[in-house]
């Protein structure tokens, strides 16, 4: 077999069941083999770090690896933003790139770039294929590595004349790493620990990330929730692995997350951080979080402890073992559950305080009524994506979640362009769900090419663009702390304030996608049904102040004390 047909055949072998891959001159004999295989399903993105996200909208929506392929050189470099974002936020991927022959590497050939190198600080593990005899068992690695342990990105880069190279292939050799091991369990002793802890506290809190959803502790997670009565607040990561509708959730927490989360966090005596890593969007100044409590950190990542905030009990291992352990010993003991009276009633007060809230103006669209109208239109049943920027916050704000692996959003990177192709990612791995991108209008056109790549494939996912005209989250900085003055942040035509630039419906037509225009309130309920009652690729560009705030805000290094309610 040619070495392009034994990577086909190895793909196959993992049961990947989609690529998502833009062709060129170093990568195009995989393309040929690609195109003979009949369980694999090519998708061809019209930019390729719409490509990588669309394989990691896959990988989200679904739990399995993403795959995406490039050629050298620039197709290449386009890949980066996306595999540092699936880095950040530990997304398994496998980006799979043509490499120029191995007599070239290093002269300087045209579209050669030393790929490997370029990605070693954004990857799990990387590969340089030099021997044929090595693909079968290099793309077995890869997929074990991408999808153990804390999920990664890993990188396949593949010279032409790998490609090309003739041999009979070894498929079905056992996997030895050396000094990997993904899978750890946390010592009984250390859980007891644990449960004392909760014994002795009279304000704890669950503050749950990512690691929930990647190792599918969802359901481990609400059972230990309801059997000891602490209160749950997620990270942007954790959105959806706990049931924002349950009497227990705070919804999340952080820079603009609900002031009732950081409130209890900031008053907390104990705080359970499961499958978390202290980022600065949550904690504002590292010394001043959650100072009053003892703190359990719970991750399968050892390299997380103590890494950006000093933690009392540091416990290695997978979060679903530990979780179902956990309710295990609990219900073995018939421990009963402490009612927490003062804590719950404190928290309660809160809740009812400081809601989150917006005006709804009778003049204008509010961006978070858009969203609101949405999730009670959809039922909570949508999975959403997301852009970067305001309408990032408002999404995971003003939708109610329910499920995890609804909320997909650039989180650690805080990539712009993001939220398209992420939604077509996520309705190729999902197809009987509805996928809404809720975008804003400049992260939107950062990948408005794959309209093209939702027509031609026929991949129905919609997008909401919360247009304002304007970067509004930097503007909004502009507000705060910069008297207002404004740098580079109006996207529309200077001097043309009152005409809305570009025109989203004549960008849509030109793709043979349906789209409209709402500017009124009385318009708004209406097109959000035609949205989610059409069959295919639908898009609604509604024009909303750029004036609004996403509020709550805790400004960056600061603390709950200087949070901004009004």
């Amino acid at each position: 077999m040619r070495g392009s047909d034994i990577l086909v055949a190895a793909l196959e072998r993992e049961g990947v069941d989609t690529i998502f891959a833009y062709p060129g001159g170093a990568s195009q004999y995989l393309h040929q083999s690609l195109t003979h295989s009949k369980v694999i399903r090519t998708i061809l993105p019209r930019h390729e770090q719409g490509g990588v996200f669309m394989a990691a909208g896959y990988a989200r929506a679904s739990g399995k690896v993403g795959v995406c392929m490039a050629t050298s050189g620039p197709g290449a470099t386009n890949l980066v933003t996306g595999i540092a974002d699936a880095f950040m936020d530990s997304i398994p991927l496998v980006a799979i790139t043509g490499q120029v022959p191995q007599a070239m590497i290093g002269k300087g050939a045209f579209q050669e770039t030393d790929f490997f190198g370029l990605t070693l600080p954004i990857v799990k593990h990387s590969y340089l294929v030099l021997d044929v005899n090595d693909l079968p068992r290099i793309v077995k690695e890869a997929f074990h590595i991408a999808s153990t342990g804390r999920p990664g990105p890993v990188l396949i880069d593949i010279p032409k004349d790998v490609q090309m190279a003739e041999t009979q292939p070894r498929w079905g050799e056992e996997i030895s790493l050396r000094g990997y091991n993904p899978y750890k369990k946390a010592d009984d002793v250390a859980l007891h620990e644990i449960l004392g802890l909760i014994e002795k506290s009279e304000k704890p809190v669950l503050y749950v990330g990512g690691g929930i959803i990647s190792s599918g502790a969802a359901a481990e997670l609400k059972e230990f929730a309801e059997l000891t009565n602490i209160f749950v607040c997620t990270t942007l990561m954790g959105i959806g692995c706990f049931p924002e509708n349950h009497d227990l959730s705070l919804k999340w927490l952080g820079m603009h997350g609900s002031a009732y989360a950081n409130f209890a966090v900031s008053q907390a005596d104990l705080l359970l951080a499961f499958g978390v890593r202290f980022d600065d969007r949550v904690t504002g100044k590292v010394s001043e979080f959650a100072k009053r409590g003892t703190i359990v950190h719970i991750d399968i990542d050892f390299s997380e402890f103590n890494k950006n905030k000093d933690v009392h009990l540091p416990i290695e291992s997978d979060i679903k073992y530990a979780l179902g352990r956990l309710n295990e010993i609990i219900k073995s003991q018939r421990r009963s559950a402490k009612a927490f009276a003062p804590w719950r009633k404190q928290v309660e007060e809160w809740r009812t305080a400081h809601p989150f809230k917006y005006i709804d103006y009778p003049d204008a669209i509010a961006p978070q009524k858009v969203i609101q109208k949405l999730c009670e239109l959809s039922k909570g049943e949508c999975i959403v994506t997301t852009g970067v920027g305001q309408h990032q916050m408002w999404a995971g704000q003003f939708y109610t979640y329910s499920k995890p692996r609804t909320f997909l959003t650039s989180a650690g990177l805080g990539a712009m362009g993001f939220g398209y192709p992420t939604a077509l990612g996520a309705q190729v791995a999902k197809p009987s769900v509805k996928v809404v991108d809720i975008d804003g209008d400049g992260s939107f056109l950062m990948n408005v090419q794959e309209l093209a790549t939702a027509r031609v494939e026929n991949i129905p996912a919609k997008v909401i663009i919360l247009n304002n005209q304007h970067l509004g989250m930097v503007v909004q900085w502009e507000d705060r702390f910069f008297q207002s003055n404004r740098g580079h942040t109006y996207l529309g035509i200077p001097g043309e304030r009152e005409k809305i630039y570009p025109d989203y419906v004549q960008i849509c037509k030109g793709f043979d996608i349906p789209a409209e225009r709402v500017l009124r309130n009385e318009d708004l309920i209406p097109a959000l049904e035609r949205l989610l009652n059409s069959e295919g690729p639908y898009v609604l560009d509604v024009a909303v102040p750029y004036t609004e705030h996403v509020l709550p805000m805790i400004p960056a290094g600061k603390t709950v004390d200087d949070i901004i309610l009004e």
